[in-house]
């Protein structure tokens, strides 16, 4: 049985290797992770943005760069063309023996007293020794929009793993293989195992590839481990289902869009609704596997919790096996 487990991955392995569709589907998960690095902002990374002029002060540059982005301009006509751009940057041009903030107007009030701050702390020659406040931290290392995006990247890996299944059953459709099964020695629960391992894998290595490249190896790989493969057999239920019903490779990776949209719904529930709003989105296994990946991603979680999480998505995928098993056995006649 296990030789032709194997039998069948190698063949979908070489297909995937020679389609371009799952040839890109096999590189998301970097590119995902180079994107994620690109765009996302550090925990510790300011959002003041100041110009000033080239050649000026270079004291006064080296001390506000503690606190604020800077960008330098030849002069105060550069600096006036910078400002009226769409993003928020606050000028600080010299005048006489001090300094007047230029603004376009429609910035944040909080930014604009951040630069009046930071201008007042310069000319009074005060530094962060100087201050007699306590930092206090809550032990929150992660930036919380980087998280959100890993999170939401491990599931969509995941639905891209049924769209490669999916892929290789109307590939065997397509060169009418399908059937040939029913007249081999191969059972019909190893062929779906066969054709199930390239997506359990592609999960596997393509979510701890993501998890790496974005600089979370620190985690408990264990708890991810178990939150993948219980969120990978929903993926390969519905790639199997998108696989038997579909004639046409991008008819079914439109079918599996559809994926998307309970996937979108669980994030947008947790990240955006109240607790009384909650309770609506108990039946959509993604909303309960981004909960657990939330907490293992944060280091927060205990195996009590991600015991839970995985004992409650296994046990809405198994009913989601069950609903649609005797149409998957039916395809595959």
């Amino acid at each position: 049985m296990l030789n032709k487990i194997w039998i069948i991955f190698k063949r979908d392995l070489k297909v995937n290797s020679k389609d371009f569709i799952s040839l890109y589907i096999l590189v998301v998960p970097i590119l995902f992770a180079v994107l994620i690095n690109v765009f996302s902002p550090g925990i510790n990374d300011t959002t003041v943005d100041l110009a000033l002029i080239k050649g000026g002060n270079t004291v006064q540059v080296e001390y506000l760069e503690q606190f604020a982005k800077i960008e330098l301009f030849e002069n105060t006509a550069e600096i006036k063309d910078r400002v009226e751009k769409r993003d928020a940057i606050i000028g600080i041009i010299p005048e006489n023996d001090g300094y007047y903030l230029m603004t376009q107007g429609d910035e944040p009030e909080g930014v604009v007293e951040y630069a009046k701050l930071l201008t007042s702390f310069y000319e009074l020659d005060m530094n962060v020794e100087d201050s007699t406040s306590e930092i206090i931290e809550f032990g929150r290392t992660v930036p919380p929009l980087k998280k959100i995006l890993v999170n939401i990247s491990i599931l969509f890996i995941s639905i891209l793993a049924g769209m490669l299944i999916a892929l290789n059953i109307v590939e065997e459709k397509v060169e009418n293989t399908l059937s040939a099964i029913n007249v081999t020695p191969t059972s019909r629960s190893t062929f779906i195992l066969g054709k199930s391992v390239i997506g359990v894998i592609f999960t596997l290595f393509g979510s701890i590839a993501l998890i790496m490249l974005t600089g979370f190896s620190e985690i408990n790989l264990v708890q991810l481990l178990l939150i993948l493969l219980v969120t990978s057999l929903l993926s390969i239920i519905v790639g199997f289902i998108q696989g038997v019903t579909n004639k046409d490779i991008m008819s079914a990776a439109g079918s599996i869009k559809l994926l998307f949209l309970p996937l979108i719904a669980g994030v947008l529930a947790i990240e955006m609704l109240g607790d009384k709003w909650q309770k609506f989105f108990y039946w959509n296994p993604f909303y309960w596997a981004y909960k657990g990946n939330d907490i293992i991603l944060s280091q927060t979680g205990t195996w009590g919790q991600i015991f839970m999480y995985a004992g409650i998505v296994l046990l809405l995928s198994s009913i989601i096996y069950l609903l649609l098993a005797p149409k998957i056995r039916k395809g595959l006649k």
